[in-house]
C-alpha cells in the first residue's frame, strides 16, 4: 500500500511539473508575453525539485533513487520554464526572476556543500537536507499567494490555471495522508500547509470562475490610454456643441 502510494504521489507530482505548467507556457510564447503571470511559482519548484533530487541521493539518504530520478527530471524541466519566462518577461519581472534565481541556486549550493563536508553522519546529513525540504516546500506551495490576491482584486482567475490548483491540492492532500501514516513530520507539515493552501486557491476559483475579468482589465487600460479616453468624451461634446451654435 505504501509502495502504490507513494507512485501515485510521484505521478501527480509530475503531471504538475510538466503538464499543467506547459498549457500557461504555450500562451506565453503565442503571445511573446508573460503578461500577469508570475515566475515566482516555477523558481520555487525548481528549488524544491533540485532539495528533493539531492535528498534522494544514496550518500543523503539510503533507497530513494525513485526520488532523485524525478525530482532530477522535474528539475530540468522546471529550468526550461524558468527560461522561457525569462525570455518573455517585461524587463523589471524579469530581474526580479533573475534575481530570485541566483538566490535560490546560492542555497542549493550552500545546503549541499555543508551537508557533504560538514556532516560525516548521513542521519545528519538526512535531517539537514529534510528540514531544509520541508522548509522550502512550504514556500514553494505559498508562492501562488501573490497570484491569489490578484484574484481577489481583479476578481478573475484568468492567470490562476484550474489544473495547476486542482493538482497541488490533490497531490499536497495525498502527500499529507501518507506522511500522517508513516508519522514523518517531513512530509505531514509541509504538505499539510500545501493542501490548505489548495483548497483555498480551489476556493477562489469557485466564487470567481465565471468572471471573464474583462471588466476589471478595463480601468487599467485606461488609465494606460489615459489619452484616447479623454479625447472620445471631446469629440462627443463638439457636435453637440456646434448644433447648439448654428440656430443663433
Amino acid at each position: 500500500m505504501f509502495i502504490d502510494l507513494m507512485i501515485f504521489n510521484r505521478k501527480c507530482n509530475w503531471f504538475v511539473s510538466v503538464l499543467v505548467p506547459s498549457v500557461t507556457f504555450k500562451r506565453i510564447i503565442a503571445k511573446k508575453s508573460t503578461e500577469q503571470f508570475s515566475g515566482i511559482p516555477y523558481v520555487m519548484t525548481l528549488l524544491n525539485c533540485l532539495l528533493a533530487a539531492w535528498y534522494g541521493l544514496p550518500f543523503i539518504s539510503k533507497d530513494n533513487f525513485l526520488v532523485s530520478a524525478i525530482n532530477g527530471t522535474g528539475a530540468v524541466i522546471e529550468s526550461v520554464y524558468v527560461l522561457i519566462f525569462l525570455i518573455y518577461a517585461a524587463k523589471k519581472e524579469k530581474g526580479k526572476i533573475v534575481g530570485l534565481l541566483l538566490c535560490i541556486l546560492a542555497i542549493f549550493a550552500t545546503i549541499a556543500l555543508v551537508s557533504v563536508f560538514a556532516f560525516a553522519n548521513m542521519a545528519r546529513r538526512q535531517l539537514l537536507c529534510g528540514f531544509a525540504a520541508t522548509v522550502f516546500s512550504i514556500i514553494m506551495y505559498a508562492s501562488p499567494l501573490s497570484v491569489m490576491r490578484m484574484v481577489i482584486k481583479t476578481k478573475s482567475v484568468e492567470y490562476m490555471p484550474f489544473l495547476l490548483s486542482l493538482f497541488v491540492f490533490l497531490c499536497g492532500t495525498s502527500w499529507f495522508i501518507y506522511g500522517l501514516i508513516g508519522n514523518d513530520k517531513f512530509l505531514y507539515i509541509p504538505n499539510g500547509f500545501g493542501c490548505v493552501l489548495g483548497a483555498m486557491q480551489l476556493i477562489l476559483y469557485a466564487i470567481y470562475r465565471n468572471n471573464k475579468g474583462d471588466d476589471t482589465k478595463k480601468p487599467a487600460e485606461g488609465s494606460l490610454e489615459m489619452g484616447v479616453a479623454i479625447a472620445k468624451p471631446h469629440q462627443q461634446k463638439q457636435p453637440t456643441y456646434f448644433r447648439n451654435d448654428n440656430p443663433n
